[in-house]
């Protein structure tokens, strides 16, 4: 299969290019070859590779700076993915779309499900939801994949950030009332590798897809998780989302429901592996 990776340098865009590389025709670009925005520059990329698969793992993630960079986002996160649908219609080429448990306003404690009504309550939320909605519109042939706190061996993630606090403070506190599914990046390519080649030649059905690592905790549960595995002695303390006033609103329940393909193992199970390689 003839693979065309938008985002390689991310967090999830490495390992997905690591999982693909040896089984397909992978080209991989970065932002520094594609401005995603330029309408021009996409589709001479696209018809210069005529891919069989386009994976879009590119977007502005930054949560908090998304609220005063609107219109940026929109259009990477958002706008872009429409011409992007658009040229994949007339190459007669699939798009997989990378999106994010944030276009949920967490209201659900049970967690949500694939054909569950998007609200988001940030921007981030609102500019993926806008990718999800351009791409629909613009092709029959997508895959929607939604997924929720990753952490993973490239980029800054939550674990990192805690360990580096751990070297420097006996105490830390962290929020305890949002839950969502922690997911490894190495975990999450791979299910989207199984998933691409479930059959030999023959790509899966279209629609939106729910994959994150299974259990759900607080950021707080999180944590301790992480501190027990690395045997770090550490006061971790609960705090409200009051407490921590951050610019973006996030959703109390960002669980992700899978209904749709096998589930990936324990967050806890991919966690220990993952700090061991740290």
């Amino acid at each position: 299969m003839r693979i065309l990776l938008i985002g390689k340098k991310g967090m999830l865009g490495q390992e997905l290019l690591s999982v693909f590389k040896d089984h397909d025709e992978i080209i991989a670009v970065g932002h520094e070859d594609l401005d995603i925005t330029n309408k021009t520059a996409v589709k001479d990329l696209l018809d210069d590779v005529k891919p069989d698969l386009v994976i879009n793992a590119a977007a502005f993630t930054y949560v908090d700076d998304c609220e005063i960079k609107r219109d940026f986002v929109m259009e990477v996160n958002g706008n872009a993915n429409g011409y992007l649908a658009q040229i994949c219609k007339e190459l007669n080429a699939y798009l997989l779309y990378l999106s994010t448990d944030y276009v949920f306003d967490g209201t659900k404690k049970e967690g949500y499900n694939e054909e569950d009504v998007p609200s988001p309550l940030n921007v981030y939320g609102e500019s993926k939801l806008l990718g999800e909605k351009l791409i629909q519109q613009n092709t029959d042939k997508f895959y929607i994949f939604r997924t929720s706190w990753l952490f993973g061996m490239q980029g800054r993630n939550f674990v990192k950030t805690i360990l580096e606090l751990s070297k420097e403070k006996k105490e830390i506190t962290v929020v305890d009332d949002q839950f969502g599914k922690p997911t490894y990046t190495k975990d999450l390519a791979l299910g989207i590798y199984n998933f691409v080649h479930k059959e030999e030649g023959i790509l899966p059905e279209s629609g939106i897809y729910h994959l994150s690592n299974e259990q759900a905790v607080s950021w707080y549960e999180f944590a301790k998780e992480v501190f027990k595995i690395k045997g770090i002695n550490i006061e971790v303390k609960p705090i409200s989302t009051d407490d921590f006033a951050r610019p973006a609103k996030r959703p109390v329940f960002s669980i992700l429901n899978n209904n749709k393909l096998p589930k990936l193992r324990s967050y806890k199970e991919a966690l220990r592996e993952y700090l061991e390689l740290l």
